[in-house]
């Protein structure tokens, strides 16, 4: 079985980039281009994990992050912050919030696949 990604991101080439990643890696990968929409496709494409970004428009990443935890399709799987921010305040705030992990942009491929592997427990 395919482990699914769902990456939430407002920059065209970060999606791109993901997906070249990703798919490469045998993932199977879906997109969104802000919070809004990630949240809106989020039950139809139904992923193993979750990667987001934080600075987007219509809504951030935290509000993704929120939403999928509390919100009317409350899940648990894994989600993964993909940003170019790397303060801790804005960690402990993601964490608190209920990400799962954080990465900072520009990301390395391997590494990142590596992270979804153990967290989604998907064997290429």
């Amino acid at each position: 079985m395919t482990t699914k990604v769902l990456a939430i991101d407002d920059s065209r080439t970060i999606r791109n980039l993901l997906r070249v990643s990703l798919e490469g890696a045998g993932f199977e990968f879906h997109s969104a281009e802000d919070g809004q929409e990630g949240v809106e496709v989020f039950p139809d494409v139904d992923p193993d994990v979750v990667i987001t970004d934080i600075n987007m428009p219509r809504m951030d990443g935290f509000g993704v992050i929120d939403t999928l935890r509390s919100g009317p399709n409350k899940t648990n799987v894994p989600i993964l912050v993909l940003t170019t921010e790397s303060s801790d305040e804005l960690k402990s705030r993601a964490r608190s919030s209920g990400a799962t992990g954080w990465i900072v942009k520009p990301f390395d491929d391997a590494s990142l696949v590596s992270v979804l592997k153990r967290l989604t427990g998907h064997v290429g």
